[in-house]
């Protein structure tokens, strides 16, 4: 009777040290998170059966704003509506530049054809991005023809936001990509190359990262790597290397079950160049979320060391404001 006594003496100890800990009752923070832009402000669109195949464009909802993803009219609007990063997708073209744009291939959005990136600079510039967008099964096409010439280049985004802080998304595992990448970025002046975070994976995201070793990046391939080392040993307090210098993206959903969170969570991450990012809640598609509407963000601490992660900037940024 009395070893079993101790056994569960010695049990509840542990679990009184593991809270006390990992707990933030005592350490709130009175941080207001930033706001991550996803795509800047553009149309949304329904989750329900999405693969990596699907034209997004096609099943918008009703549109409740006049911007497009990827513009510099949609990342002026993102800053507008309280956005402290924005985060966009970049593609190489045949002529040496970047474009800013998200698909692959430019069937689904725009009234061209073919893979993004076999494209020279002026060809896809001429084209109308807002082309294939329909909130009604193809009925109408309420952007057809606005977005001429809308897709810039990452000359043109740099140029328009110099003092801004960007998230840039490699689409490719080409190296070659990555190189060129982080020689554009390097050759920036070094206030405005520490505004600017790159991430994505495979083989370009290494050749950036070892061409620019002190830049901040994500590397998407360790995400999960990451999360789960540190769901294994995180109740010390200890982060494990693939999740220093870098975002740790956290669907909502999931964060209260992770060690310390939010405030231990977040203190740890900065100690070590990291910082907290909500997603919003995992639905099990293998597609990250925003944290797109005032319910979603009702679930979120108020205050906390960290980001938000959203496509409804408009709807978001006002409501973190008040």
């Amino acid at each position: 009777m009395r070893k079993r006594m101790k056994v569960l003496l010695a049990l509840g100890l542990a679990a009184a040290a593991l809270w006390a800990g990992n707990t933030s009752l005592f350490s709130h923070s009175d941080a207001r998170p930033l706001l991550i832009a996803h795509r800047g402000l553009g149309q949304t669109f329904h989750r329900e059966g999405l693969t990596g195949e699907t034209c997004t464009a096609k099943r918008i909802f009703a549109p409740e704003h006049p911007y497009l993803e990827n513009t510099i009219a949609g990342f002026r609007a993102a800053f507008d509506a309280g956005a402290d990063v924005v985060e966009f997708d970049i593609h190489p073209t045949t002529d040496g530049h970047f474009v800013v744009f998200h698909d692959w291939t430019l069937d689904c959005r725009t009234d061209g054809h073919g893979v993004t990136r076999e494209h020279d600079l002026a060809a896809l510039k001429a084209l109308d991005i807002g082309y294939g967008y329909t909130a009604d099964g193809g009925k109408t096409f309420p952007f057809r023809g606005k977005g001429v010439g809308l897709m810039p280049s990452l000359d043109e985004v740099l140029a328009a936001f110099p003092d801004r802080r960007f998230l840039i998304n490699i689409k490719s595992n080409d190296d070659e990509e990555g190189k060129r990448l982080a020689a554009a970025v390097g050759a920036l002046p070094a206030e405005r190359r520490n505004l600017i975070t790159v991430y994505g994976g495979g083989s370009a995201m290494a050749a950036y990262a070892a061409a620019l070793p002190d830049a901040p990046v994500l590397d998407t391939d360790g995400v999960k790597r990451c999360l789960l080392r540190y769901w294994a040993l995180g109740w010390s307090g200890y982060v494990p290397r693939d999740c220093r210098d870098t975002l740790f993206m956290l669907p909502a959903n999931i964060a209260p079950f992770v060690w310390g969170y939010p405030d231990r969570l977040a203190a740890r991450l900065k100690a070590q160049n990291s910082t907290l990012v909500l997603l919003g809640a995992y639905d099990g598609s293998g597609f990250s979320s925003g944290v797109d509407d005032i319910e979603a963000l009702a679930d979120l601490p108020a205050r906390f060391d960290g980001a938000i992660w959203t496509n409804r900037i408009d709807r978001i940024g006002p409501a973190v404001k008040q």
